[in-house]
């Protein structure tokens, strides 16, 4: 064979491989590697089974040190009144804790004094039953908590894991329906999965971050209405099916 038969079947051999190489990532027609690709997504709404609810105590005292003992007597109030109406002490945990000095703005630029300083005590109250979160707070608030920071509604670990089971198959269905409508309209026939791939999870939570100040006024509003709504459970898969 000639030199020049043989370079032209290399360059031949040269031009099929990058036909190969730059085939379409949704269907491959080489004869090494003939492929459908897809990606689909299952989603499901589901009842929260967790609220997490923030409340904090603010005092302020030109002392600091009155302040804080306030702070801290009606902070243990709160913990005691919520322990008796039968929240684990496990669920109570504190978020935060801040002192700010308070200057008087009468002052000039140079040489403020301090007013008065602000003592604010965060506390959260995880709930295994969510239909109690308004009488949580009211709770909290006759108790002297005097601040509500943010309601949060979200799943625990076990029924997200139950629902993303669901969740996952119903994507797969989808994307093996996607898969064999595109093969049959090719006229080609799914013959097994070359491979798939899971996306990521992120827990499904719902904020209700209304900050309300004033015992007074949360007060008048018992017992409070809370109402949880739903949470979206989504998941996605990509699957890569060989066709005949």
């Amino acid at each position: 064979m000639s030199r020049n038969v043989i370079a032209i079947c290399a360059a031949i051999l040269i031009l099929c491989a990058a036909v190969c190489a730059t085939a379409s990532a949704q269907v491959s027609d080489c004869p090494s590697d003939r492929i459908i690709s897809t990606s689909a997504s299952g989603e499901m709404k589901v009842n929260p089974d967790r609220a997490q609810v923030s409340v904090s105590v603010q005092t302020e005292n030109a002392d600091v040190k009155v302040a804080q003992a306030e702070n801290a007597r009606i902070m243990d109030q709160v913990n005691q009144a919520l322990i008796a109406a039968g929240i684990p002490k496990d669920d109570l945990k504190t978020t935060g804790y801040y002192i700010y000095p308070v200057y008087d703005d009468n002052q000039g630029l140079f040489g403020q004094k301090v007013k008065y300083y602000r003592v604010t005590n965060t506390l959260r109250i995880t709930l295994k039953d969510v239909g109690r979160t308004g009488e949580v707070i009211d709770i909290a608030v006759a108790n002297g908590a005097n601040q509500v920071d943010s309601i949060v509604f979200l799943l625990s670990e076990e029924k997200e894991q139950s629902i993303r089971a669901e969740v996952l198959t119903k994507a797969v269905h989808r994307a093996r329906s996607d898969a064999d409508a595109v093969a049959a309209a090719m006229g080609l026939t799914i013959t097994g999965v070359k491979e798939v791939s899971i996306g990521s999870s992120y827990p499904p939570v719902l904020y209700d971050n209304s900050r309300t100040a004033g015992a007074a006024e949360m007060k008048a509003a018992v017992p409070t209405p809370i109402e949880p709504g739903q949470l979206s459970v989504t998941a996605q898969v990509s699957v890569t099916y060989l066709i005949n």
